[in-house]
């Protein structure tokens, strides 16, 4: 994600501006930075009336993968039909600048998916409408879809920030966080990145630690071993990614995505609920925390032009909070999740039962957590 997605304001160091268009993570304190949206396509737009592709997956044939559903044997894209249906409280997107057909991106997404009730609201951070991003509304549209197709029963808000930059990108938080607290709880998804900077805990615990919320952010499209704020903050859930593997279209095997960030932090120390993993990380925080499929995934937005599909862990983060969401552990914190996700690991009936060990390829992947995809992808909502 940060190789494509962060622009810092001291141009007077051209150290800085390498680092951030080659997806290393900076290690110094910006007085600033703009985010972009951390999503990559595949193909599109089209204007195909009938829907994306036959060959994107979709939400039946994701959350028959991650045995959400009625398993359909081989979970093949066509016929894995049955949906989520849970959901509780809210779920909130922020992200920056203005989707104008936002409510009507996801009906159309609703209508070619089955989806029948869902409960959609558009909110501007300031009280005014931002101004319109076309490469922003195609992520916006990503991260609703996704909430929509795992957590229909919850409050979907799409929180707009008033542009990109940090400032307002933090303000939108602290509005995400009220509503998400007057709906009873819930969880915040973040699909943007920025470097690390030294200051970044401080803005952790002021904007990403909310009572009753539970926080996730994208770990970045740099690849292995690169990633940034807020995913490496510990009152963040990090969200990795994979890639799904088919066979005569049924499903064979997931992967680690080749773009999903990893990493140790530069400034964070090694949260309690990370001491199982100690001889991996050592001292430092160590991302993502788990994962879920970040390529090949449609997404519809009429600003842009129809249907794409798309990459980028900026799809695993709406997906992941809202699969958390649907599985109604009503955590009180980040901390809370995070304490229950290792938790389960810590038991080896249970972590294999609940996740599906991410191990290829193998120069870089190894059994149980790694910084490839953290504890590997979910299965089933138990231990979430």
């Amino acid at each position: 994600m940060n190789k494509h997605f962060v622009t810092l304001t001291l141009l007077t160091s051209l150290a800085l501006i390498c680092a951030s268009l080659t997806g290393v993570a900076l290690a110094e304190d910006p007085v600033q930075f703009y985010a972009q949206p951390p999503i990559h396509i595949i193909t599109g737009p089209d204007v195909n009336p009938g829907g994306p592709p036959p060959s994107a997956e979709t939400p039946g044939s994701i959350a028959c993968i991650y045995k959400l559903v009625k398993q359909t044997k081989g979970c093949p894209i066509a016929t894995s039909k049955t949906l989520p249906t849970g959901g509780w409280g809210a779920v909130a997107l922020v992200d920056a600048f203005d989707n104008p057909q936002a409510a009507n991106d996801v009906k159309v997404w609703a209508q070619q998916f089955g989806i029948k009730n869902y409960s959609f609201k558009v909110v501007f951070a300031t009280g005014k409408r931002p101004q319109f991003n076309s490469n922003w509304a195609l992520e916006e549209s990503l991260d609703i879809e996704m909430a929509v197709s795992m957590a229909p029963k919850a409050k979907i808000y799409l929180v707009e920030a008033a542009t990109n930059n940090n400032n307002d990108l933090y303000f939108a938080e602290t509005v995400a966080a009220g509503l998400v607290a007057k709906a009873g709880g819930g969880v915040i998804s973040n699909s943007w990145q920025g470097g690390e900077y030294a200051t970044e805990d401080k803005d952790g615990k002021t904007y990403f630690n909310h009572p009753g919320v539970v926080y996730f952010a994208s770990s970045g499209d740099g690849g292995y071993k690169h990633t940034g704020f807020p995913a490496v903050s510990p009152y963040v859930v990090a969200a990795g990614g994979t890639q799904i593997l088919r066979s005569a279209g049924n499903f064979t095997a997931e992967w680690y995505w080749s773009g999903g960030g990893s990493g140790l932090s530069v400034y964070e120390a090694r949260p309690a609920y990370q001491d199982i993993i100690k001889k991996i990380v050592g001292t430092q925080r160590g991302v993502p925390d788990f994962s879920a499929v970040a390529t090949n995934v449609p997404v519809y937005s009429g600003s842009d032009g129809g249907w794409f599909v798309v990459s980028g862990t900026s799809i695993s983060s709406p997906l992941l909070a809202s699969i958390v969401n649907a599985a109604a552990s009503k955590a009180k914190s980040s901390d809370a999740e995070l304490t229950q996700l290792y938790k389960d690991y810590s038991s080896k009936t249970e972590y294999k039962a609940d996740f599906r060990d991410i191990t290829i390829p193998t120069n870089v992947c190894t059994k149980g957590w790694d910084l490839c995809t953290g504890l590997g992808a979910p299965l089933t909502y138990k231990g979430k």
